[in-house]
């Protein structure tokens, strides 16, 4: 187990300040034990072909040449990174490329919708159709590995600077949805790569630098397992073919040389099967690494050697194992193999140059398929909070007024390469140029980004859209076909307004990037521009491009404001997707994946990032004392009330809920231990076994066709007052009643029991509750275990 417990956190938190400066990592030693050896892949049933080729292509390696295909080369192509070849086998390496919302600093490809706007629309089926479109162009490129998706950072830091890159602040909402893009991607037939393992929940000394060490994540054991890792679990139980590990600690140990966490929990207790790979330069030992489970290092190892000379050596001279440099190179095969990467894959970054604006063949990885996806995908992440007056949707107006610095496209491009880093941030192929020029400056990235409309955050993550359409530019084709006559002033912060105006649109942003963390949860230039046009417009309707969340008290309440947005980051079809619902096209569909509180303060730790203090200055510390309870489940332990709540979003219509059933499996065991079974992808298999059944009726009472996102929260005995552990997703005519339901499975209703080390399940009553959101359930019942 992980030796932290709760109030040994408390106690670490509570000395900050009692002693002297720490100066030597040895203070630290034994917080996070040591689990060696690491288990070799061993070939369960899902793997067994892919692993039977696999060793039988290593064993024809020599030990130079499996050292060699596990450690990184700086690419020749635009791939992220590449892996070494052995030309005598015909193997010819792997290109991994960035990111899990689609290919970056690349040509001919689609910028898709990034992870929060997927876990706003709460729909299963589209994070799939997103994967496996995206996973395609991928391999139309020649990229093996995808790199994503993101399940880490959680969300714990609500002014973390890549939590727009994740699904959700949920556990459950996360993992349900990287499942589904795992096997999409891979699908696809390209390598699916769930990151960031584990703890990685800021930006802020995420890395060493200027004798700081990067900071240490403390989570207790029974944390760990509920929240962090939960997501993890669902991506190693759907297969996925690598996992990154990060940048930072955890319990005082990196990540990519913390045997429990690589050896213990990931390779052993997950039963992971495909190869583990570092996070870019975050490799920070030698063959220690290499024993502690990390089995590629990207995008180079000064540690393993340029061409693994390193581990070569360490075998030789009996410090490593042969057989561990055999599993790193066979799980690394193995994976190849999976994905059938050994027929007719295209080569190696084909039509992707290291700079992607010098001249090369094109290569088109634009499938007209996935246009379809593209613009639903954008549709369903949009999430109405407020509606009055009927502000929404429009109907015929005379004259528009639109206004906000986000309304526009973006006046250029930036280019780069995929290793391109200026001003402490990389270069893509799509920010906001305001950002990019106050990077250069190396100075704290902005709130905003003011020079146009954002369909992504900044970093790894971001993606090269092949087009952008910008609100402002769907708005003029609308007013076109309406013949509506349009106003605009994207410049001033107190703009002119027409008092003939039917509706006055506001368009503004919240920027994150990797990198660094956020300043702030909300802006005052943005929130000034917004009372001003309130105070001269009776009509004022606020569309919001957020990567993260944006806190919306300093103007909610006027009484002018009458429709909000939570637009999210909808990828190159933006704001075609955006008029559509404006105009009732189509209906809002997507719920919040976190909650908008009434202000910084309302979260755990203020929302902040841990900073370096006191003695632990050259060692900074993370405490996790709050323990599981983030976001919904710290408010409502806390008894604190949001502007919205998790899970909350409107549409056009109204629904109903009636029929509250629920069935406990009498075939299936529901003793306190799961029954024996075999460690499968994702743990002990019979913790994937679904031992209750829950249905419900949902009736749309509206006069508008739409899709509703049905919720069920659990209480389990001793654990916060609700969980979310089910959602369905489904559209409803006018005046029809539809069922939905809802499948529990044993780990949905167990509690990590750190003595004896397994997940239990609670004897006694379990609350069940069905509802719209996590504060409006008004269907509840009782499961006796």
């Amino acid at each position: 187990m992980v030796s932290f417990s709760i109030w040994q956190l408390l106690l670490l938190s509570a000395s900050v300040a009692q002693a002297a400066e720490i100066t030597s990592d040895t203070y630290f030693y034994g917080q996070s034990p040591p689990v060696y050896p690491s288990p070799p892949i061993t070939g369960t049933p899902s793997w067994a072909a892919a692993f039977e080729k696999a060793v039988a292509l290593v064993s024809q390696m020599t030990l130079e040449e499996k050292a060699n295909i596990t450690v990184g080369y700086s690419p020749l192509t635009g791939c992220s990174g590449e892996t070494g070849t052995v030309p005598r086998l015909n193997w010819t390496g792997l290109c991994i490329s960035d990111a899990g919302n689609g290919l970056r600093s690349t040509d001919f490809v689609n910028g898709w919708p990034s992870g929060i706007h997927v876990g706003a629309s709460w729909d299963r089926n589209m994070a799939y159709q997103r994967a496996l479109h995206m996973g395609g162009e991928f391999k139309t490129k020649g990229v093996h590995v995808a790199l994503g998706p993101v399940v880490g950072p959680l969300g714990r830091v609500a002014q973390g600077g890549r939590n727009w890159e994740g699904f959700s602040n949920d556990p459950y909402l996360c993992g349900a949805l990287a499942s589904e893009t795992v096997q999409g991607i891979q699908d696809a037939g390209v390598i699916a790569t769930t990151k960031h393992y584990i703890g990685y929940e800021q930006e802020t000394n995420r890395n060493p630098s200027g004798g700081v060490e990067a900071y240490s994540a403390n989570i207790d054991d029974k944390t760990l397992h509920e929240l962090y890792l939960w997501p993890f679990a669902n991506a190693v139980h759907s297969g996925s073919g690598a996992i990154m590990c990060s940048y930072n600690r955890v319990n005082n140990s990196y990540s990519c040389q913390n045997s429990k966490l690589l050896n213990g929990i990931l390779k052993t207790e997950l039963g992971f099967e495909g190869f583990v790979v570092s996070d870019w330069g975050a490799q920070h030992t030698g063959y220690d690494s290499a024993a502690a489970g990390l089995d590629v290092a990207m995008p180079s190892s000064s540690y393993w050697g340029l061409d693994g000379n390193n581990l070569t050596e360490a075998v030789k001279n009996g410090s490593l194992p042969e057989s561990r440099v055999t599993d790193m190179a066979t799980r690394l095969v193995a994976s190849w193999y999976q994905m059938g990467q050994d027929v007719d894959f295209p080569a190696r970054g084909v039509g992707m140059p290291s700079k992607f604006y010098t001249p090369h063949p094109p290569v088109y990885a634009r499938d007209p398929s996935s246009k379809q996806f593209l613009i639903e995908g954008a549709l369903e992440g949009h999430v109405l909070v407020k509606n009055v007056n009927n502000a929404l949707p429009l109907n015929n107006p005379k004259l528009i007024s639109v206004y906000g610095y986000d309304a526009p496209s973006p006046p250029e491009m930036n280019v780069g390469g995929p290793n391109d880093f200026i001003g402490g941030t990389w270069v893509y192929g799509y920010e906001s140029t305001l950002d990019y020029i106050v990077f250069i400056s190396d100075t704290s990235p902005p709130q905003i980004a003011a020079n146009g409309t954002i369909i992504s955050g900044g970093g790894s993550g971001a993606n090269a859209p092949a087009y952008i359409s910008a609100p402002f530019d769907a708005i003029k084709e609308q007013a076109y076909q309406d013949d509506t006559s349009l106003f605009w002033d994207f410049l001033n912060v107190d703009p002119t307004v027409d008092t003939s105006t039917d509706a006055c649109l506001v368009f503004i942003n919240a920027f994150a990037t990797e990198g660094d963390d956020r300043t702030g949860l909300h802006d005052d230039y943005s929130d000034a521009l917004i009372l001003n046009v309130a105070s001269k417009c009776n009509n004022t309707i606020v569309t919001i491009h957020n990567a993260g969340i944006r806190l919306v008290d300093q103007w909610i309440e006027h009484p002018n404001i009458t429709a909000v947005v939570f637009a999210h980051l909808p990828g190159q079809d933006s704001g075609r997707a955006l008029v559509q619902l404006l105009y009732g096209q189509q209906s809002f569909s997507g719920k919040l994946p976190y909650t908008v509180a009434k202000n910084e303060s309302a979260y755990t730790n203020g929302g902040e990032p841990s900073l370096p203090e006191g003695e632990y200055t050259l060692f900074p510390q993370s405490n996790f004392t709050e323990g599981v309870y983030i976001d919904y489940k710290y408010f409502d332990q806390k008894n604190i009330t949001p502007r919205y709540e998790f899970g909350f979003g409107l549409t056009y219509t109204t629904f109903s809920y009636s029929n509250l059933s629920i069935n406990k499996l009498e075939t299936v065991s529901t003793a306190p231990t799961a029954p024996p079974s075999p460690i499968i992808p994702g743990g002990v298999a019979s913790l994937w076994d679904v031992i209750a059944q829950v249905t419900a009726v949902v009736t749309n009472t509206g006069n508008v066709t739409c899709a509703e996102v049905a919720q069920l929260y659990v209480n389990i005995p001793g654990g916060p007052v609700k969980q979310l552990r089910g959602f369905s997703k489904v559209g409803i005519p006018v005046g029809e009643p539809v069922t939905v339901e809802f499948d529990l499975m044993r780990r949905d209703l167990s509690t990590w029991d750190v003595a004896s080390q397994q997940w239990l399940l609670q004897g006694g009553g379990y609350e069940i509750w069905v509802g719209s959101s996590s504060r409006d359930l008004p269907l509840k019942g009782t499961l006796i275990i």
